[in-house]
């Protein structure tokens, strides 16, 4: 939860560094128990005033709402994710092609590039996070 306080309000618009796979699924699991949540509350509360059934609409416009609130820190994330990979922000933008989105998320399950980058120093290096084993092989 604090990673993704973190990410929320600390690095809400912040497209520079980089961000481990850790910071990243964090990010995506309480973002996805939040849009959950307000998605029930929301329905419920839209149920309770339509009383026919139809009020799970509601529940659809709190998740956008959502979204629309969270957007800029959901980018941040990714662009930092795909920095720490070595690879430019901009890829992102593949997720608008078919099967780019399977793309994308590959990017995000792959590991930290070794060292530092042109992005910035590796976040398994910094304190806090867990050390980079030395493990004598070369990349």
């Amino acid at each position: 939860m604090d990673e993704f306080l973190t990410v929320v309000t600390k690095k809400y618009a912040d497209f520079s560094g980089r961000a481990g796979r850790r910071e990243y699924w964090m990010y995506a699991l309480f973002y996805a128990i939040v849009a959950i949540a307000v998605y029930v509350v929301f329905g419920i509360v839209g149920a309770a005033a339509a009383r026919d059934g139809s009020g799970f609409a509601l529940g659809g416009l709190g998740v956008t709402l959502l979204s629309l609130a969270l957007i800029l820190p959901s980018l941040a994330v990714t662009v930092r994710r795909l920095h720490d990979i070595g690879r430019s922000g901009w890829w992102w933008l593949i997720g608008f092609i078919p099967f780019g989105s399977l793309v994308l998320f590959i990017f995000t399950v792959l590991d930290s590039q070794p060292g530092d980058n042109p992005y910035g120093p590796n976040p398994k290096g910094i304190p806090g996070f867990a050390p980079v084993p030395e493990t004598g092989l070369a990349p």
